[in-house]
């Protein structure tokens, strides 16, 4: 039975089907960051007193100087770019994934956790150390003479479950964090959602900011927003049922991506890594597998 159930997590498959998640992870990160690049320099010369280190930050006692900041922040995109392009991968892909982590833990240390960055940063980590670049990269057209490698390994076929892990736990640790509050299961009633747009549409009036227009337009409909809850709830909570076999996972990839959209347009919170879909990629295998 363990065998079976390694053999299920770890399926032989062509280098292809890490690749396309490293080309595709990879040049939506450097597009995302790019499009933020003024906001990380203006977040780096913030004041000493608003940045309180979380993760691998707590190293420092203290901000780094914004110069430095800054740097740093360049580099890794430089080197993800690198990594994207499967350049030298045995070294740009390890030291991607250390960037990125320290990156976002940077930009997490000042007031503001985003835990959509957080999953991505966990998806360039498993790609970085992994073999993900044994093909579409300038390593495999050097190396082999081919962007498109014929060979099956299960070292291939693991890398999107190790993803898919990763995307499964952000979301059931936010199901538990609902169930572990003072409402349990009752969160699922739809009423905390409720006052959340309530609270969120308040606050972009007294700032002067555009609130969504369905937010204020649906308010009233108690009953859609029980369903959005529940729903919600049963996707966060089953998430570690989409390891089972693919098409539940396919089932809840497409309930996920459903749901921040519906966030996005009732409350206008824009989870961009998850509303573009590369989030769920690894749900959607590239290629041929041997059992």
């Amino acid at each position: 039975m363990f065998q079976a159930l390694v053999d299920h997590l770890r399926p032989a498959a062509q280098p292809i089907r890490p690749a396309v998640l490293r080309v595709a992870t990879g040049v939506f990160s450097a597009v995302h960051n790019f499009r933020r690049r003024p906001m990380f320099r203006k977040l780096h010369a913030q004041d000493a007193s608003q940045f309180t280190p979380v993760g691998v930050v707590k190293v420092l006692n203290r901000p780094l100087p914004a110069k430095l900041a800054d740097g740093i922040f360049d580099a890794a995109q430089w080197v993800n770019l690198a990594a994207t392009l499967g350049v030298g991968h045995r070294v740009t892909g390890p030291l991607n994934a250390a960037l990125q982590l320290w990156t976002i833990s940077y930009r997490n240390s000042w007031t503001m956790l985003l835990h959509s960055d957080n999953m991505m940063t966990m998806h360039q980590m498993v790609l970085g150390a992994t073999r993900s670049a044994d093909a579409l990269s300038v390593d495999s057209l050097l190396r082999e003479g081919t962007l498109f490698p014929q060979r099956y390994a299960r070292a291939y076929g693991a890398v999107p479950h190790v993803v898919n892990v990763a995307t499964v736990a952000v979301y059931f640790i936010s199901g538990m964090a609902k169930v572990r509050g003072p409402l349990g299961v009752k969160w699922a009633g739809g009423d905390v959602l409720r006052g959340q747009i309530a609270v969120d549409g308040m606050r972009k009036d007294l700032f002067g900011t555009a609130k969504p227009a369905a937010g204020t337009a649906l308010y009233q409909q108690k009953e859609l927003f029980t369903l959005m809850a529940a729903v919600s709830l049963a996707v966060e909570l089953g998430a570690p049922l989409s390891l089972v076999n693919r098409r539940l996972g396919q089932v809840f990839a497409v309930g996920a991506w459903g749901m921040h959209v519906g966030i996005r347009i009732v409350m206008g919170i824009k989870f961009k890594y998850n509303v573009s879909g590369v989030a769920y990629l690894p749900y959607f295998p590239v290629g041929p597998q041997l059992t």
